[in-house]
């Protein structure tokens, strides 16, 4: 079958590169039978990663909400 197609720049770089000894049409089909296997093939479900938590206890500092109320806890008053 005869056809013809027009390539992106970066394809066309790739596609030269990869015929230098080798005819255009031996590459050119060889990477769209490499493609449309890709795109065949089903990708299996992927099982989701789980972590355990563990309680860390109470915090050293008391209550977290206020961010510059801790650091003046553990960095002292003066700190700049």
């Amino acid at each position: 079958m005869r056809t013809t197609l027009t390539l992106d720049d970066d394809v066309a770089v790739k596609l030269k590169a990869a015929t230098r000894d080798r005819p255009l049409r031996t590459v050119v089909n060889e990477a769209l039978r490499a493609g449309l296997a890709a795109l065949e093939k089903r990708v299996p479900p992927r099982t989701p990663y789980r972590t355990r938590g563990f309680d860390l206890g109470p915090s050293l500092v008391g209550s977290l909400d206020n961010v510059e109320e801790v650091l003046s806890r553990v960095e002292g008053e003066g700190h700049p």
